[in-house]
């Protein structure tokens, strides 16, 4: 079972690497176009300024309303292998977030080749800095493509782009807050300590609300291995809260 699931992960892997050389490719030709020595021309400058007013669009912090569910797939791409699970998509805020970090290298390489000075040595500052900007964005799109949903519900564990916890190690969940808001789920080991904070599941970048994430990590804690039998499963809706 498990050697055919890494064998099924490579057409996950071949289809990823095909979005990451696109949009690796894209990235460095749009910052190779820069010219160098531009920092006064108006054209540049405009540019510039919409790609900088985009990139602060794209960080404000949006909580938009999350209604949707855990889907059972098949196959879910995770990061040894392919196989059946409870899968929760991106929210409009987390694919504002992939836009964010893909856009901020792109605009930073841009203001760097603008002020390179017009020598003969510029023309290859820049090349060097369209290659690495082209292999950092690329890496990113590679990541979102890879991975089935934003997170994941497989008998392996509990996975959220590359991070992912194995069941075994969850002793308690809990829903962290911020600023007044539910924005995520807290995974405490069994020795009482919590998983370091990167490991937090959900948030608002998952379209998943974090009390029905929760309700499914609670429900499939003690038995993961319900996740596998190849069959559809349900996730559990949360308890509802007492009113008052």
């Amino acid at each position: 079972m498990q050697g055919s699931g890494a064998a099924g992960l490579w057409g996950r892997r071949v289809v990823a690497g095909l979005v990451g050389a696109g949009a690796s490719g894209v990235a460095a030709v749009v910052v190779a176009r820069m010219p160098v020595d531009t920092t006064d021309d108006e054209a540049v400058g405009l540019v510039v300024w919409l790609l900088t007013g985009a990139l602060l669009l794209l960080s404000r912090e949006r909580r938009p309303r999350r209604r949707a569910r855990l889907v059972w797939r098949a196959r879910v791409a995770g990061l040894h292998g392919v196989e059946p699970g409870l899968v929760g998509r991106r929210s409009v805020a987390g694919w504002a977030e992939v836009a964010r970090e893909m856009l901020l290298p792109i605009l930073l390489a841009l203001m760097l080749v603008a002020w390179l000075p017009g020598q003969e040595w510029s023309g290859w500052a820049r090349i060097v800095v369209a290659v690495g900007v082209g292999v950092l964005v690329g890496r990113m799109a590679y990541d979102v493509a890879r991975f089935t949903g934003a997170v994941a519900l497989t008998a392996s564990g509990i996975r959220q782009g590359r991070r992912q916890v194995a069941w075994v190690t969850v002793d308690q969940t809990l829903l962290r807050r911020s600023h007044g808001h539910v924005d995520g789920v807290y995974l405490r080991t069994v020795s009482g300590r919590r998983v370091p904070r990167s490991h937090t599941v959900g948030g608002r970048t998952v379209a998943v609300p974090d009390e029905r994430l929760r309700a499914a990590i609670d429900h499939y804690r003690g038995r993961p291995e319900m996740l596998a039998v190849g069959l559809p499963v349900e996730a559990p809706e949360p308890a509802a809260q007492p009113p008052g």
